[in-house]
């Protein structure tokens, strides 16, 4: 594999669009098709896309990692979206740390920050 392109599907383009804007801060990287798809690009090789699909909204996991989870958070909460509380990873953190967000879908996102990396 070369590429990675992670789906969400979700109910309100307009109100994810926004969402996801503010997760990443900034607007799309791609609109694939206007008013129901767009994509921003997390890596070289890293996509991440929302598309409208009511029947599969919702059901979405993804994990995101980052160096520094509190630096992570607060831009994001700069933003106006902030996490749930922060979970462990692994016994007794030993794996890292992650921080919930989750979208007006039910999509979760979680800003994980791995140990020892």
């Amino acid at each position: 594999m070369n590429s990675l392109f992670f789906g969400l599907a979700v109910t309100d383009f307009a109100v994810a669009d926004d969402w996801y804007s503010r997760l990443f801060g900034r607007a799309a990287d791609v609109v694939v098709t206007p008013g129901t798809e767009a994509m921003w690009q997390l890596a070289d090789t890293a996509f991440v896309y929302i598309v409208v699909d009511p029947e599969r909204a919702g059901h979405a996991l993804v994990n995101i990692a980052v160096p520094d989870l509190e630096t992570a958070v607060a831009e994001i909460g700069s933003r106006g979206l902030h996490p749930g509380p922060f979970m462990l990873v692994g016994p007794d953190g030993a794996a890292g740390r992650k921080a919930p967000f989750v979208d007006p879908n039910g999509n979760s996102i979680f800003v994980i920050e791995i140990a020892g990396t």
